[in-house]
């Protein structure tokens, strides 16, 4: 009798523990929206939300409406923007689904730290979306571009990111958590990637951009925009962004094109690991960069032997020759060109050596301009491909 009164017992306050759905929506009764644009505007932010049409989505049969809908609005504060939103949508936006925040140029460069605070207050937004920023052109304009191969451009543009950042390593994805805790940390900046529109964004969000095989407008990816504090101060070139990429063990596969005879020879980077330390020599920071890269032949236009040991060891010095070039690109255009250390020496430095950081950090600025950086670069080609001879070799004889 015991054994029951207490299993009862038990059962009756779990029941009382036990929460129900009180804050529950029906599908029906939301919009989710996918990607979010803030730009700069005369009232203080235009905000644009880009919404599922979920019939579209789950249409087998194409029509001629849209697969997304983009809705705008503008406040003094971000907060009034996005409640402002409910004059416009025809029901209650539900943002955890956001894939992607998008900033303006215009507005990259006013600061992003007041937008990031909402960002990261609101409790309805996850912290897993991606950030970019709209080069050359506005953030809301991007969100209307339609694409060919995806129908919501929001997906197209954090695919290609995450695409072009494992196989091409000039781009550099960035989450929110990340973002703040370069933007809040001594030592290190903020880096954000370029989008750019190609073609005329107005034909972009017509359909007839998607009837072409060659579509008139397209999105893409474009290289590193550098900070300081929180505001953008310019781009990264091609070189510069893969040359940062390395210094932060962000390489997992690239090309890298080194000449022989007069033509070029493609060696695919299958892996790439750096060690880096920090050391202080006369109270002067000092940089010790190691980079180890295993790679494979992927395209040979000239006429050597691949056979021979001492080919191999020449292409695997041009390698080596070409990523310090790209290294060196990249210090150079955050100590000269930037002066932002978005390399995070500054961290590295206070992270080996606390008690001469302390002595540094208030005028790292001009500290970071005078650091020197050793090279130390490790190539080492393990494969040739399915044949081991040049096919022009082979022609020619």
């Amino acid at each position: 009798m015991r054994a029951y009164v207490y299993r009862l017992a038990t059962l009756l306050t779990c029941l009382f523990l036990l929460t129900s759905c009180w804050s529950s929506r029906e599908l029906n009764e939301i919009a989710i929206a996918t990607a979010i644009a803030i730009d700069k505007s005369d009232e203080g932010y235009l905000l644009t939300v880009q919404i599922i049409n979920p019939g579209e989505i789950a249409s087998d049969s194409p029509t001629n409406r849209t697969a997304t809908t983009t809705y705008r609005s503008s406040g003094e504060t971000l907060f009034e923007a996005f409640r402002r939103l409910t004059v416009q949508a025809p029901r209650k936006v539900y943002f955890s689904h956001v894939q992607m925040i998008v900033f303006g140029e215009e507005a990259a460069k006013s600061g992003i730290v007041q937008s990031l605070d909402f960002l990261s207050r609101d409790h309805e937004m996850r912290t897993d979306f991606l950030l970019v920023i709209a080069k050359d052109t506005r953030a809301g304009q991007l969100l209307n571009i339609l694409t060919p191969m995806d129908k919501i451009s929001s997906s197209k543009i954090v695919s290609s990111l995450k695409m072009s950042e494992q196989n091409w390593a000039p781009t550099y994805a960035v989450k929110l958590d990340e973002l703040l805790n370069k933007l809040s940390n001594e030592g290190i900046k903020a880096v954000l990637t370029g989008i750019v529109v190609n073609g005329d964004p107005n034909v972009g969000k017509n359909s007839k951009n998607l009837e072409k095989t060659e579509p008139s407008t397209t999105i893409q990816i474009a290289h590193i925009g550098v900070f300081k504090g929180d505001k953008l101060i310019g781009w990264l070139n091609e070189d510069e962004s893969k040359g940062f990429n390395y210094f932060i063990n962000n390489v997992t596969s690239t090309i890298v094109n080194v000449p022989c005879s007069q033509k070029n020879a493609s060696i695919e980077i299958i892996s790439a690991k750096l060690s880096i330390e920090g050391h202080m020599e006369k109270n002067v920071p000092h940089i010790e960069a190691t980079v180890r890269v295993d790679g494979n032949v992927g395209d040979l236009e000239c006429n050597v032997d691949l056979t021979n040991p001492r080919t191999i060891r020449m292409l695997e010095a041009m390698v080596e020759k070409d990523i310090q070039s790209k290294m060196e690109s990249a210090v150079s255009a955050s100590q000269d060109k930037f002066n932002s250390d978005i390399l995070g020496f500054g961290a590295l430095i206070h992270r080996e050596h606390p008690d001469q950081w302390r002595m540094l950090k208030n005028h790292w600025n001009e500290e970071f301009k005078n650091v020197e950086v050793d090279y130390t670069i490790h190539a080492n080609i393990q494969r040739t491909g399915n044949i081991t001879d040049s096919v022009q070799r082979k022609d020619g004889e």
